[in-house]
């Protein structure tokens, strides 16, 4: 699919000058009743037009009763004491207020409080609708975080005894922590380049095979990417990160498949039971950051919505001259990410033939995902295909069967979706479905959800007791930083079995494979 924008496209009309007689309103002050919220189906949750003011649409969530319970208690709290960040809830429901958006504002069971939309958080604007906006709050500070997994064909007995060498390798050849870097490896020759071909960039120098870029959402490249609107301190941020992980919940994990839920999807993609598998998760770093901060900054001190409850969902026309330059520099950021997991993946397969001494492993790449991201995308509503930009932050796409986006090999049963878990539990590999890419314009959760907030579990959690955990369970850990170990230890997280459920009962996804951990570097 061509996702350039076309140039006989005219500027629209700002579409917030029409109303200045309505008063903006403050989110401290909204009254709201949860009582009003109700449960619509196996594991739905809408959020009515009128629970706060100026919704469009509904809210609609996914969520077990257990989840449910936890999103109504911090709903709950947050009415007793409005000092604290808005909850999941509250933050669906003002997202349905903005101009353009079509349908729902939707959260994925994963759900939980984050900038501008929740994390798990999904938003479709219609470019047809001379209202259409583009928000940076929508996409996140790390712009196109994302995850991909790769095969090995090695079984879990051939690994289990190579495991520390294992991860030891991984940590030699892919820099973590906040301030890893690979130094020399990115001239100021290659950046504009790296910014427009995304991974092709990676794949033309050596670091990997043509069928991986078929493997990857768009190719790993958004057609609409500028780089020349890139600062030179984005650039400089992003100087020498190419190829490294950074910190936070960013991780390269050695994983064996455990369990197979559908034969024939899991048969398409190359995955058995026992087998070993390679996951990554990382994103754009210091590059996606600055320019998420720069266009934050800027649409915060430009957006004159009068009906913008959270100054943290400023957003631009999709058609003004800067909602273009974020769309574009978005573009950017998210193919320098796609270039990083590719670079990443080229020395994660180098360990693997340095450990397991064998040069001729098939280290396949299954998939490459996106989960914070705004795309344009074309669906079908009312029986009527229209383009929207869809705004996916801490949510994957998950398109079903036969979309013209998927590689040949997966339009028979769907796009592979590739689920994170909390460090030492488990992960999942789905597919879509035609329910979720007709429901929920094609997305699902991205991961386990966090529970526990980073400054509770440094309060809380004794790192000592995670290492020991994760060493009962026969899990390799290496990481940069003790803290981060704490942070991401398994219990800050939700039960990332009842998330991927949720979804598979609402039919946004479907389980193929549940992957667990033998070994994990972490930044």
């Amino acid at each position: 699919m061509d996702n350039s924008i076309p140039h006989w496209r005219k500027l629209r009309e700002n579409p917030f000058t029409t109303k200045k007689e309505i008063q903006m309103f403050n989110a401290a002050n909204v009254q709201v009743n949860p009582d009003m919220i109700k449960l619509v189906g196996d594991c739905v949750y809408e959020i009515p037009i009128g629970f706060v003011p100026n919704m469009r649409v509904p809210g609609r969530f996914y969520a077990t009763p257990d989840m449910a319970d936890f999103a109504f208690d911090e709903l709950n709290k947050w009415i007793k004491n409005r000092n604290t960040g808005l909850p999941s809830i509250m933050q669906i429901a003002f997202v349905a207020t903005l101009p353009g958006i079509t349908k729902y504002s939707y959260g994925m069971p994963d759900m939980h409080s984050g900038y501008g939309f929740s994390i798990g958080g999904v938003a479709a604007f219609d470019t047809c609708d001379p209202r259409c906006i583009i928000s940076p709050g929508g996409v996140g500070y790390d712009i196109n975080c994302g995850v991909r997994c790769f095969t090995t064909h090695l079984t879990r007995e051939e690994v289990e005894p190579h495991k520390r060498e294992l991860v030891e390798a991984m940590y030699k050849y892919i820099p973590t922590g906040v301030g890893g870097k690979r130094k020399n490896f990115m001239k100021r020759s290659d950046v504009s380049d790296i910014l427009t071909k995304g991974a092709k960039w990676a794949v033309e120098n050596g670091y990997g095979v043509p069928e991986d870029l078929i493997n990857c959402e768009e190719n790993g490249c958004l057609s609409y990417a500028d780089a020349s609107l890139i600062t030179e301190r984005a650039i400089e941020r992003g100087n020498g990160q190419l190829g490294t992980l950074g910190a936070g919940n960013h991780y390269v994990e050695i994983q064996y498949i455990d369990e197979i839920y559908d034969e024939k999807a899991a048969e398409v993609m190359g995955l058995k039971k026992g087998e070993v598998v390679c996951m990554i998760h990382t994103g754009s770093r210091g590059l996606g950051h600055q320019v998420a901060t720069d266009f934050i900054n800027e649409m915060e001190r430009t957006c004159d919505n009068p009906n913008l409850p959270d100054k943290q969902l400023s957003s631009a026309p999709l058609y003004s001259e800067l909602g273009q330059r974020y769309l574009h520099s978005m573009g950017a950021a998210a193919n320098f990410a796609w270039c990083n997991r590719q670079i990443i993946t080229h020395f994660a397969r180098q360990a693997f033939k340095e450990v397991m001494k064998k040069d001729d492993l098939q280290m396949d790449l299954i998939y490459d995902v996106a989960h914070n991201i705004a795309k344009l995308e074309r669906h079908t509503i009312d029986g009527v295909e229209r383009e929207f930009i869809v705004h996916r932050k801490g949510a994957t796409r998950s398109f079903g069967p036969d979309r013209t986006e998927l590689p040949e090999k997966y339009k028979e049963i769907g796009q592979p979706v590739l689920i994170g878990g909390s460090m030492g539990t488990g992960s999942y590999i789905l597919v879509g479905t035609d329910e979720g890419t007709n429901s929920s314009f094609g997305s699902t959760c991205h991961g386990a959800g966090r529970l526990m907030s980073r400054t509770k579990a440094l309060r809380d959690i004794n790192l000592r007791n995670v290492k020991n955990n994760l060493s009962k369970k026969g899990v390799e850990l290496k990481a940069a930083n003790g803290d981060t170990v704490i942070e991401e230890a398994p219990e800050t997280y939700k039960d990332v079995d009842s998330v991927v459920d949720a979804c598979d009962i609402v039919g946004v996804s479907k389980k193929v494979a549940r992957l667990v951990p033998l070994g994990v570097i972490k930044g």
